[in-house]
């Protein structure tokens, strides 16, 4: 008799294995109301649990715009059916169908349940964890010896490889690393480099115009997911921006016939290693909270402004440094206060530390402002509204973080000239 259902469960393994089945783990790992599972293709489920015990699945990402499904919340549509609704634009998909009242369709998965393990009905393996992406290039620390076979040691060349590495953790441990060779005089030469037109990115993130980013307000937690994320790939890009202001004009004359001093290349290695301390912070917190970076579409608004600003270093200054990063100033009040109400306080600690150093990358950018406007005989309040107005589209807009303004250095006869005048 043993034998006999030994054998049986064996022809049975064979034939599931046969099919399309996947058995993605016990019911006792899907406590939650909704999980994501990895797929090989990209194309990601979300396995639904309901409080009768009852499993769904469907494509993870929304047929409208690629929301992320599994931070979506499950409400009764009646006729005893439920629905995932997506949390960027509120479209509702029916568990058992897939279909939704704004006409869209969802692609669902037959779900079974056998002896307490989950199947559900896909020809791709799943897993719970992301798939690792095959030929993702991976820097790692610097040893002597790729130290010794690089074509030169200077910080413009370190600079260049930083942004053509598209994984964000290895330009984070790349950064840390020039960055301490820097300070320590192991790296002594600035050089010179061509810096590509744009950084990498991974080929698995979805990068958006900025105005189809759905950011959240932080009022639950895939709004706060969504806001952390944002804050991440600000993060990233504010990474570049160091690197960049480094390689691409690293061999700028003032017209006095001098050189940028070595402090500036000092500030800007500091500031791209703040940046990289703070993806790392946020990059962790969104994994605690159960996603992951690149879960999310993101926007390359940052480096438009890079772009647009790179053929004049004042120009840089003005737009990435005093307006973009000004604004992160300004917006950290509420931001932070989203979290402190939802109790979130490992997030506000975050969001804390990264205020702090802000303040001191917008006091980088106006220390270097002024001191080349100074060199060159410029005046420096007409000559940042002037290069506002030419390379910053509209005008800026309050609330004013007036406080951590000032103490960055940035006092009122900056900025208020820029903000619309009153009818």
């Amino acid at each position: 008799m043993d034998c006999f259902e030994e054998d049986l469960v064996n022809a049975l393994r064979e034939i599931v294995n046969s099919t399309n089945w996947q058995c993605v783990g016990t019911t006792s790992h899907f406590k939650s109301q909704c999980t994501k599972l990895y797929s090989e293709d990209g194309q990601h489920i979300v396995l639904v649990h309901a409080d009768n015990d009852k499993y769904w699945a469907m494509d993870s990402s929304c047929p409208h715009e690629g929301g992320p499904l599994d931070l979506g919340d499950i409400e009764d549509i009646g006729n005893g059916k439920l629905a995932i609704i997506c949390p960027w634009h509120h479209f509702d998909f029916c568990l058992d169908t897939g279909e939704s009242s704004t006409g869209l369709q969802n692609q669902v998965y037959e779900v079974r349940v056998v002896q307490g393990n989950i199947y559900i009905n896909t020809q791709n393996a799943l897993s719970l964890c992301p798939i690792p992406e095959e030929n993702t290039i991976s820097l790692g620390r610097l040893s002597q010896d790729n130290i010794k076979s690089t074509p030169e040691d200077t910080l413009c060349f370190w600079a260049t490889q930083i942004l053509l590495t598209p994984d964000p953790n290895e330009k984070v441990a790349l950064t840390q690393e020039v960055q301490q060779r820097w300070n320590s005089g192991n790296i002594t030469d600035v050089g010179q480099a061509m810096p590509p037109a744009q950084p990498s990115r991974k080929d698995s993130l979805t990068v958006l115009e900025p105005g189809k980013i759905k950011r959240g307000k932080g009022g639950t937690l895939a709004s706060r997911i969504a806001l952390l994320h944002s804050l991440a790939n600000i993060e990233q890009w504010a990474i570049d921006l160091s690197w960049d202001i480094i390689a691409r004009f690293s061999s700028v004359t003032l017209s006095t016939g001098e050189p940028l001093p070595p402090q500036f290349f000092s500030d800007f290695v500091k500031v791209a290693g703040d940046e990289a301390k703070h993806y790392h912070l946020l990059e962790k917190r969104i994994t605690e909270l159960g996603s992951f970076f690149g879960a999310l579409p993101v926007h390359n608004g940052l480096w438009q402004s890079a772009s647009d600003t790179s053929h004049d270093l004042l120009a840089r200054l003005a737009i990435v440094h005093m307006v973009h990063e000004a604004r992160g100033l300004d917006v950290h009040p509420q931001t932070l206060s989203r979290f402190a109400a939802q109790s979130d306080e490992c997030s506000v600690r975050v969001l804390e530390v990264i205020y702090k150093d802000e303040i001191t990358h917008v006091a980088a950018g106006l220390k270097w402002f002024t001191y080349i406007c100074a060199k060159e005989g410029r005046d420096c309040l007409s000559t940042f509204h002037k290069l506002v107005k030419e390379h910053f589209k509209g005008y800026l807009k309050p609330p004013f973080n007036t406080e951590g303004r000032k103490t960055a250095g940035m006092t009122e006869e900056w900025y208020i000239p820029l903000v619309k005048p009153s009818t």
